[in-house]
Formats: C-alpha cells, sequence, structure tokens
C-alpha cells in the first residue's frame, strides 16, 4: 500500500495555528489533505497532528487523523510514530502540511522511482531555479545530484559555485542550479531507519534534516519537476495563498 501522510504541527514557531489557518473558508490542512487526494498512486492519506483542537478539525472534514505526541521534533518523527498505525504500508510519502495546493502529479512523480526500482529506497523532488530571489534566499534549499540522480548535497547556499559568473543572473543562465522540493517518499523500512538515527554534524549547521540521511549513506533519488508549489511558512505566505485561492476560485467560477 501507498500511504501519503501529512504531517500537521499546530505550534509552528513562525506561524502559529499553521494547520488551522483560513483560506477560503477551509483550514490550510484540508487544502492540502484535498489536494495529496488527487495523486493517482496513493492509496489512502491520513494527517499526523500534534495538537486535539487540529484532530477535532481533521475528523469533520472526514480524514483519518492520528494525534502524536506533542513534544516529538520533526515530521519525520510524527509520521514515524503515526505509522504503527498502518502495518500494510510499504510506501511511504511525506506530505508537508502547509502545501495546500499540492499538485497531485509532483506526488506521483515522486513516488514512480520507488514503483519501479526496488533499489530505490528514498526520492524527492528538485525543480531548476529561475530567478535571483530563490538562488539568494536561504529558505530556498539547494541540491546538487550525480548522473544517476542521486543527491550529493543539499545547501542553504547557492550550489554549485559558478566561478565564471560575474553576477547572480549570469549564475542562473550558465549552470542548472536546483531547489529541493520538500516532498519526500521512503520505503517503510527506510523510514523507520533513518527516524532512529541522532541528528548529525551538517544537518545542525545548516539545520537540513535530510543531510542525517546522506551523513549516514542513505542515498536520495532525485526527481526533476517543471511543477511548482506554494508553501506557507510566514504570515505573508499566507497571504499569498489566500489570493492564490480567490484567483483560483474566481477562475472556475467563469468558465
Amino acid at each position: 500500500m501507498v500511504l501519503g501522510i501529512i504531517p500537521a504541527r499546530f505550534a509552528s514557531s513562525r506561524l502559529m495555528g499553521k494547520p488551522l489557518a483560513d483560506i477560503g473558508g477551509k483550514p490550510m490542512i484540508q487544502h492540502t489533505f484535498e489536494s495529496a487526494k488527487k495523486s493517482k498512486l496513493i492509496n489512502k492519506v491520513a494527517i499526523a497532528v500534534d495538537d486535539q483542537k487540529v484532530l477535532d478539525r481533521v475528523n469533520e472534514f472526514g480524514a483519518h487523523g492520528v494525534l502524536t505526541p506533542s513534544e516529538l521534533p520533526s515530521g519525520t518523527d510524527r509520521i514515524a510514530y503515526a505509522l504503527k498505525s498502518f502495518e500494510q504500508a510499504e510506501i511511504i510519502v511525506n506530505i508537508q502540511g502547509d502545501e495546500p495546493f499540492i499538485n497531485g502529479r509532483m506526488i506521483d512523480q515522486a513516488i514512480e522511482p520507488l514503483l519501479f526500482d526496488k533499489s530505490v529506497q528514498v526520492s524527492t523532488l528538485a525543480k531548476r531555479i529561475t530567478s535571483v530571489d530563490e538562488l539568494k534566499s536561504p529558505s530556498v534549499v539547494k541540491v546538487v545530484f550525480d548522473y544517476n540522480n542521486f543527491a550529493l548535497y543539499f545547501s542553504r547556499s547557492p550550489i554549485p559555485f559558478v566561478r565564471e559568473a560575474k553576477s547572480n543572473l549570469e549564475k542562473i543562465q550558465k549552470a542548472e542550479i536546483f531547489k529541493h522540493v520538500g516532498l519526500y517518499v521512503y520505503r517503510r523500512e527506510a523510514l523507520l531507519r533513518f527516524a532512529k538515527l541522532s541528528p548529525t554534524d551538517l544537518e545542525q549547521i545548516e539545520k537540513l534534516e535530510q543531510l542525517r540521511m546522506l551523513e549516514n549513506g542513505f542515498k536520495i533519488k532525485i526527481v526533476e519537476t517543471e511543477l511548482e508549489s506554494l508553501s506557507v511558512d510566514t504570515p505573508e505566505d499566507l497571504e499569498l495563498a489566500r489570493k492564490y485561492y480567490q484567483k483560483m476560485s474566481t477562475f472556475k467560477n467563469t468558465k
């Protein structure tokens, strides 16, 4: 079974109560759930929450919610805890709860390598950077990968360093620079093994959990995508999401 789990943390440091933030009359977590359900390869979608208020709301719109300990340090830990309730799940998709409009095709693109190649244990997405703002932003994580599309490194800094470029614009014109899209797909054993590992040096320096995998020898398959998603991390992002939803709703109503 391919299981999608959405970790939802109420006590977000940058946007308190984020899963319940209203977007067009629905909580953000409901938008994420409904978007994830559009995947053609996922058999079931569940939501791993850290707060009873979120669980109550999840139950109201008919999703399968799992209450996890609030002290769990990461979404990955929350997913690993929730996985106890799903013994038949062989492939697990970590769908970020703050991606209300995640494209179902993006999810399927990330799942496909594990369906077609039994040796692949973990996969994720990357999209080519086309703007200088994304290149410069430390909140946009960059990734470099080898000729077989396995990750070499993730960083908040622009990588690779384009030595001959004289400007940031020239960097993205001269080289293919990719941003990481934070959607992960794991085989069950790989996820449970990863969740037991202690934080590593590079992970703590960059504040990037995926570096723990690389430092412990995991091979992460990178799938290139042309699709885009909107992540909500701040109040400003939330306003953008509301405007996007309003625009899309207006477009549907005029068709």
